[in-house]
């Protein structure tokens, strides 16, 4: 077996791993799950964000998002096409939606910006900010336009239990400045 397909055997082995732990974290969620990420971005009210509307079992930003939007933009990731960046357009709490790819919603009139904050879903995570996403490298191609331009920030939101040891990762990968989880916050923006 090359390299190139080992790696990606790890990654997959990895994905099942992490969608296997996040379902049984997102059907045993206590309430609250977002007041560690609320704590987080009241740190930074008014700098233009973007969230995600949550599909299937990832954790939900939207009570954080929901609080950050009264003080700034707030926008949701709309995939452009394949191998292309995201483009992030501005969400508001009960804002006419409708279906964006994948299955996740994304505000019915587009209004995009660029934020300055990315509140990045995620599959695994480790102790270092190394982040294991879906495979399209749609977050990777995004944060690394978005960091060429200005410092941005990427905070990685997930269940503690989507920790994972030894992510397979590669150079092109971005890593997050944060993760923050239902039970804790990790900050390696000063490492």
């Amino acid at each position: 077996m090359d390299q190139g397909s080992d790696l990606a055997a790890q990654k997959a082995a990895a994905r099942k791993a992490g969608f296997a732990r996040r379902k049984v974290a997102h059907d045993t969620r206590p309430p609250g799950v977002a007041g560690h990420l609320s704590e987080v971005l009241a740190g930074y009210r008014g700098v233009p964000l973007a969230g995600y509307m949550p599909i299937r079992s990832e954790i939900s930003p939207l009570v954080a998002m929901a609080e950050a939007a009264a003080h700034g933009p707030v926008g949701v990731p709309v995939i452009m096409g394949e191998g292309q960046p995201l483009r992030f357009s501005r969400w508001e709490p009960d804002c006419a939606l409708r279906d964006g790819p994948f299955g996740a919603q994304v505000p019915a009139v587009d209004d995009f910006f660029e934020p300055e904050i990315l509140i990045v879903p995620l599959v695994a995570f480790d102790r270092s900010g190394g982040r294991l996403g879906y495979g399209g490298g749609f977050y990777d191609r995004t944060l690394e336009m978005l960091r060429a331009k200005r410092s941005t920030l990427a905070i990685g939101f997930a269940f503690a239990a989507q920790e994972a040891q030894d992510l397979p990762l590669e150079p092109t990968d971005q890593p997050l400045d944060l993760i923050v989880t239902e039970a804790s916050i990790h900050d390696f923006s000063r490492n």
